[in-house]
């Protein structure tokens, strides 16, 4: 069963994303998808180029082709682009920043779903939450507010 880690109280999930990933390739050499709406990917995108002088994180989207997407090990994934889903070659970890549930979450050994500060952003990320409880999945909260206090 995919292990859920919910992060929440995230202040800059760009700079928080970048972190994890940062930590998940080049700590634990991990092959990492992240799902989110467009303008976020696009966000990210620039952000991994420029968040760190020293460290660059391989990364392209889920449209790649087959070659690419073997060798890269980020994947930045639009929710709408499911059938993408199935042709992104690793099911090792999902880092989800959108608002929704993301489709195939399953499949993966590990799900972190990154919660902001906004209200809305809580209020999606507590019916993430429910969705994940509901079917039984063990959730591991981790509050980045405490971390800053």
């Amino acid at each position: 069963m995919t292990g859920i880690d919910v992060h929440f109280n995230a202040g800059d999930k760009l700079g928080h994303a970048c972190r994890l990933l940062r930590k998940a390739v080049a700590g634990a050499g991990a092959r990492v998808v992240v799902v989110a709406e467009a303008p976020v990917l696009q966000a990210l995108d620039q952000a991994l180029w420029t968040f760190s002088p020293s460290d660059f994180i391989a990364h392209c989207l889920a449209s790649a082709p087959p070659a690419v997407l073997s060798r890269s090990p980020v994947v930045l994934l639009e929710p709408q682009d499911g059938p993408d889903a199935a042709r992104v070659p690793h099911h090792e970890v999902m880092v989800n920043l959108g608002p929704a549930t993301p489709a195939g979450f399953e499949r993966f050994e590990r799900l972190i779903d990154v919660v902001g500060q906004e209200p809305a952003e809580r209020e999606a990320g507590r019916q993430r939450w429910r969705h994940y409880q509901s079917r039984g999945y063990a959730i591991t909260r981790h509050d980045l507010g405490a971390r800053s206090a």
